[in-house]
């Protein structure tokens, strides 16, 4: 019998139909999978997520098992465990003897970097293929920036389009437009009471897991209490079915919605099961493709969705491998202030932001408004180190791999990149967020009123913000209304605003050091 190929594969490439085993066959191949201290530890991941990981790990394991394939299985508390990918495929490699090793490549840059010492230090031949589960692979992509001077989501966003049919009647968009997110802006209205998402049992795996992150990461960041993602196909799948069902045909509407205490809305709470490869994100658009043309969700609810996962997910994917490395140190607003500690600890009297780092302590989410809108805009305008943003949005979402989180941050939040990804910076005031939330009614702050001790600090601060980037921003086509408001203002007006947010800004108390890493 010949000597077999290991196939190893990583805790967000948990897909049958994974590009490492698509020509393989479970009499002549190994899989590894592997529980490794490096992976729960490079930031210190909320606890929420790393379960997650691990439970849909060991799940996807005995779902291999069962079709008939060897794997091998390293788990985080075998006292053998080296701790890395690259200690662990060394050790295969003895255990097993491969004649090679064959892998899906990496969704994040450090672990490409050190797939490719891989070439230098394994014994046998190792093969990369691209991950298939993207609709654009990455050559596409780079050809489709070439030569562009700007990289607008939309305009890939319709190229996917076409090359999926989505939504499409021959070359046409259905409806006679590819962008219906006029429609999909309904602020919280009284009385909207979303339908729970559905509960998960917690099985004997899950709850020895639960055991394990709740000893071995007592000191890391969210709580357990609420535990209740999919770790399984089954429960991606029950999940999905839920979305469809019950939540799509009003999610466009209230997407931007912020309602306090009410966590997930009309969302669809799938992101952490598509990417560690639990749900197929095409099938996903597909199936919600059916439920418009079947009557039973609106054209503008289908078409947002569609847009956030062929739209955003893939154009993010490809910003990232197309800006790294130099992405993850960008911080083109020369931002330095350190990343304050109601961040994690909640404890701030602004009533938005309490509850956004509530939920996400609670669930280890916050859906995408709260995160851009309340708080990425405040790190934006009180001028937080990108570096510490990102590495606080890759630590506390069951979501967050640095292929969507970095981009997501550096790029449309912090516009640390110079306005390579958005075209302006999306700062906003107190009074976006007082339209789309019911935030500001019962906070300590006055949203109406504009300095002082008692204003919304979002309103100073969005000025301050302003001035100090002027010479950076002031060029900008659809920052020129604000800046024109700017210089209207009398000085004696521009001054109470500087001094109103730098009285604020310094009461910020830093985040205690070592928080991350």
């Amino acid at each position: 019998m010949p000597s077999p190929v290991l196939v190893p594969i990583f805790g967000d490439q948990l897909s049958p139909q994974i590009s490492s085993l698509a020509d393989r066959n479970p009499d002549d191949t190994v899989i590894l999978i592997m529980e490794v201290a490096d992976e729960t530890t490079y930031v210190r991941h909320h606890k929420a997520k790393i379960a997650l990981i691990l439970s849909a790990m060991r799940h996807f394991a005995g779902e291999l098992r069962g079709a008939g394939w060897t794997v091998d299985y390293v788990r985080l508390d075998d006292s053998r465990n080296t701790g890395s990918f690259t200690g662990e495929v060394l050790r295969a490699i003895e255990r097993h003897g491969p004649r090679g090793v064959q892998v899906t490549e990496p969704g994040e840059w450090r672990v490409r970097q050190a797939m490719e010492q891989w070439r230098i230090d394994l014994p046998v031949r190792l093969r990369i293929l691209p991950d298939t589960r993207f609709i654009c692979p990455l050559p596409d992509f780079y050809e489709w920036a070439a030569g562009r001077k700007e990289l607008r989501m939309e305009w890939f966003y319709r190229e996917m389009r076409r090359k999926t049919g989505l939504l499409m009647e021959n070359d046409k968009p259905v409806g006679g437009r590819w962008n219906f997110d006029a429609e999909n802006r309904g602020g919280p209205e009284a009385g909207l009471k979303p339908p729970a998402l559905p509960p998960f049992a917690h099985d004997a795996i899950t709850r020895e897991v639960l055991e394990l992150v709740s000893s071995r990461f007592a000191n890391h960041f969210g709580s357990l209490d609420n535990f209740n993602w999919p770790v399984t196909r089954a429960d991606a799948e029950k999940a999905r079915n839920a979305f469809l069902q019950d939540r799509l045909p009003l999610f466009g509407k209230y997407q931007d919605a912020m309602l306090a205490g009410e966590d997930f809305l009309f969302h669809a709470a799938l992101s952490p099961a598509i990417n560690i490869g639990l749900l197929d994100p095409l099938d996903l658009c597909r199936r919600a493709e059916t439920e418009w043309r079947e009557g039973r969700a609106p054209l503008e609810a289908v078409e947002g969705f569609i847009r956030q996962i062929i739209g955003w997910r893939e154009y993010i994917r490809g910003m990232y491998w197309l800006e790294m490395p130099g992405l993850a140190d960008a911080n083109g607003l020369d931002a330095h202030r350190p990343l304050p500690d109601f961040y994690w600890t909640g404890e701030t009297k602004m009533r938005c932001l309490a509850d956004c780092v509530r939920t996400t302590r609670d669930n280890a989410y916050a859906h995408h408004i709260q995160r851009l809108m309340v708080l990425g805009n405040f790190a934006l305008l009180a001028g937080i180190r990108p570096q510490d943003v990102a590495d606080w949005y890759l630590t506390v979402y069951a979501d967050a791999f640095e292929w969507v989180e970095l981009p997501n941050v550096a790029g449309m939040i912090l516009h640390a990149d110079k306005g390579r990804l958005a075209s302006k910076p999306y700062a906003a005031s107190g009074a976006y967020i007082d339209r789309m939330s019911n935030y500001c009614g019962s906070c300590t702050y006055k949203v109406k009123q504009k300095t002082g001790p008692e204003a919304c600090p979002f309103n100073a601060l969005y000025w301050h913000f302003l001035a100090r980037n002027e010479k950076k921003l002031s060029g900008y086509h659809r920052l020129a209304q604000p800046y024109a408001t700017w210089r209207r203002m009398s000085e004696e007006k521009r001054a109470e605003y500087i001094d109103s947010a730098d009285a604020f800004l310094k009461t910020l108390v830093p985040a205690k050091p070592g928080w991350a890493r």
